[in-house]
């Protein structure tokens, strides 16, 4: 188990369906702490691939075409030091599915940027919302410092 202060060595993200927020917190962290951290991604239920999710990644730099969504049932992983919950859906089934397991969980409420209509931008907008919130998010409580310039 990991406390706060401390950089767990393995992570899962789970959110409802695994087609948005937990592939974009999957894709941030992998990213961020390449050989580092252990990351996956499950969802409480199998979704659909979202191109939006690619979309916004790219715009950063990072990649999440190859995902695929997995619910936690179809992970081959155990051992996690860390669940990282993102939707109620997620928190609950992960609770239940941890109940006899040492590993922290934590409940990061995220929106749901689907349920968000208009335009293409006002959309990619709520897209790109939580991504840079999961951003924050994730450098903050994996202690991510930039790498030396020089």
């Amino acid at each position: 188990m990991t406390g706060p202060g401390s950089r767990p060595t393995a992570v899962l993200f789970a959110c409802s369906m695994n087609a948005v927020r937990s592939p974009m917190a999957a894709t941030i962290a992998r990213s961020l702490f390449p050989g580092q951290v252990y990351v996956r991604s499950a969802g409480a239920r199998k979704g659909e691939r979202d191109p939006f999710v690619d979309a916004v990644m790219a715009e950063i730099g990072m990649d999440a075409s190859t995902h695929q969504p997995k619910t936690l049932e179809d992970l081959d992983e155990s051992g996690f030091d860390l669940v990282i919950t993102l939707s109620p859906e997620a928190h609950h089934k992960v609770l239940d599915l941890t109940r006899a397991d040492a590993v922290d969980v934590e409940y990061w409420p995220t929106m749901d940027p689907t349920i968000v209509s208009g335009s293409r931008d006002q959309i990619l907008d709520a897209y790109r919302s939580v991504r840079d919130q999961l951003m924050m998010k994730i450098k903050k409580r994996l202690g991510w410092t930039p790498p030396p310039s020089g």
